[in-house]
């Protein structure tokens, strides 16, 4: 079996997610395959996408396309684009109903096999602080994505996580909207059209 398969039998998270609020069973979203252009280094799946076995598949995921300028046929072409989260399943929410993070166990198991898989992609798109974390050992969010010329000249894009969350923070930070997500924009175009 190759790493495809293997993330979608994975069960290692099962008797931690029965103990969260939520009491699901693993479902691995995987999307993606070897020769892709683009990578989507996510978090992890929400509810919604748990449900619908596609990444992206709620509204940070219309926010996500937004910010990129692809289209749905466009972010879903697994010939071009690849979603690789830090955790492939649903981790839950806690009991006040937040959602719980990534676990760590899933990246440690399956992200390097996940990203040899892949080859060589032309763009990294890093979406939220533990993608951010994991890819440039950096622990603040809005540090990274302020220093995005330098990541953008090694083929790696930072992003805050596209949640309603975010919008607090695109009003404090507007230089995201007016020079990151224009250089995003036209970058992700190059790669898609090449």
């Amino acid at each position: 079996m190759g790493v495809i398969e293997d993330i979608r039998g994975c069960r290692l998270c099962a008797a931690r997610f029965a103990a969260t609020a939520t009491a699901h069973v693993p479902r691995p979203v995987v999307w993606f395959r070897p020769g892709a252009r683009l990578l989507i280094a996510g978090q992890a799946p929400g509810a919604r996408v748990q449900a619908s076995g596609r990444p992206f598949t709620d509204r940070s995921g219309d926010r996500l396309r937004d910010w990129t300028g692809l289209s749905p046929a466009e972010f879903y072409d697994l010939a071009r684009v690849a979603v690789v989260p830090m955790a492939f399943c649903f981790p839950g929410y806690d009991a006040r109903g937040a959602d719980l993070p990534p676990p760590a166990v899933c990246a440690a198991t399956w992200r390097r096999s996940a990203l040899e898989a892949l080859g060589e992609v032309r763009l990294t798109v890093l979406v939220g602080g533990a993608a951010i974390r994991w890819h440039l050992a950096q622990s603040s969010v809005t540090g990274a994505v302020a220093e995005w010329r330098g990541f953008a000249a090694r083929g790696v894009i930072p992003l805050p996580h596209p949640s309603w969350r975010t919008t607090g923070w695109q009003r404090r930070n507007p230089w995201f909207e007016a020079e990151v997500l224009p250089e995003l924009r036209a970058r992700v175009r190059k790669v898609m059209d090449d």
